[in-house]
């Protein structure tokens, strides 16, 4: 069984291994092997087929996020070129194909953030020809695209000492005008739309505007676990109806609903769980992985990419047969961009 996981944070947090300047951490941490969550020795020890790589901004701070994509779009291609002979990028399920054919890996560029384009649609275009195939349209703050799923700080509170209440969900901002057009033009160009960190809204606005399917690349089951980061049984209903696929998100916040300031609790069972209610609810073929890793805390029982196998016998154990196992780990996420990405 091969591995396809639709997002990982692992080039945002090597480019801030460099940007500290330590020498002897930044020859400890490349692609090919770090001390993080995901290498390509992890991945080729679980037998991944490929892996999404996001380049993740965060617009708060950040005073240029195109030159921030940039910038992380380069180290991307960088360490992808040192190391052909494990892993090529691609740009289509062709591409996906004809790199498994030459026993290859394969790299998906992806970014999560869509504010990095400024509501500007020839960035969107520049960033495709840049081989960016998927786009999460939001993250936890608003952009000229749309609004996200977290509860936002109301006219004069100080947005500093704000906590948002994450079982809250936006239910009433939704796309903009602007984002409309950018789901219209992304299905145009052959660009995944991504919904994971989208308010409720917003999902709804791109069920309606979109012609084909979309993913959730990191989000479960609501029902489950009440963080608003998750889909409700009736969003992951509409996602399985569009075609679409959810990726199954490691973090334990994620998993379990827990008191505050137990962020690190979690379990592969609580990851089956989710699982079996999403199938449950939205049938087997919505469901794919999207791990989250090197942008969360990971417990013991799944502390990085080589431990992979131990969520394939979690499975099993819960019931799932090996063709359903098959559309989890890669089948589903590989029928969506064979669709959409061709």
């Amino acid at each position: 069984m091969r591995i396809a996981d639709m997002h990982c944070d692992t080039i945002s947090e090597l480019l801030e291994i460099r940007r500290k300047g330590d020498p002897e951490e930044i020859r400890e941490n490349t692609l090919r092997h770090n001390k993080l969550h995901i290498d390509l020795e992890k991945m080729k020890k679980a037998g991944y087929l490929f892996q999404n790589f996001a380049l993740f901004v965060h617009l708060r701070g950040c005073e240029n996020p195109l030159e921030e994509v940039l910038e992380l779009a380069d180290l991307y291609y960088e360490e992808i070129g040192k190391n052909s002979d494990l892993i090529l990028p691609a740009f289509s399920y062709t591409d996906i194909e004809n790199n498994r054919a030459a026993g290859k890996m394969s790299s998906v560029l992806t970014i999560e953030e869509g504010g990095v384009c400024k509501g500007n649609p020839a960035f969107l275009r520049v960033l495709y020809r840049l081989g960016v195939r998927m786009l999460t349209l939001t993250w936890n703050y608003p952009n000229e695209l749309g609004w996200p799923n977290l509860e936002q700080p109301g006219q004069g509170v100080d947005r500093e000492s704000f906590r948002p209440d994450f079982r809250k969900a936006n239910t009433t901002q939704g796309l903009t005008e602007t984002g409309i057009a950018f789901v219209e033009e992304m299905e145009r160009l052959g660009m995944i739309v991504d919904v994971s960190h989208l308010s409720d809204a917003g999902f709804m606005d791109v069920l309606r505007v979109s012609k084909k399917p979309f993913v959730a690349s990191h989000s479960n089951a609501r029902s489950v676990c009440g963080w608003v980061r998750n889909l409700t049984d009736d969003m992951i209903r509409l996602l399985a109806e569009k075609g679409g696929v959810t990726g199954l998100n490691f973090c334990p916040a994620f998993l379990t609903d827990v008191p505050d300031g137990e962020a690190t609790y979690g379990s592969i069972d609580a990851i089956v769980e989710h699982a079996k209610h999403i199938v449950k609810v939205g049938g087997i073929d919505c469901l794919g992985l999207g791990t989250d890793f090197d942008g969360i805390k990971t417990h013991d029982e799944l502390p990085d990419a080589s431990c992979m196998p131990l969520l394939v016998n979690a499975f099993e154990k819960g019931g799932f047969r090996a063709s359903e196992m098959d559309k989890i780990l890669s089948g589903n996420v590989l029928r969506v961009y064979k669709e959409v990405l061709g």
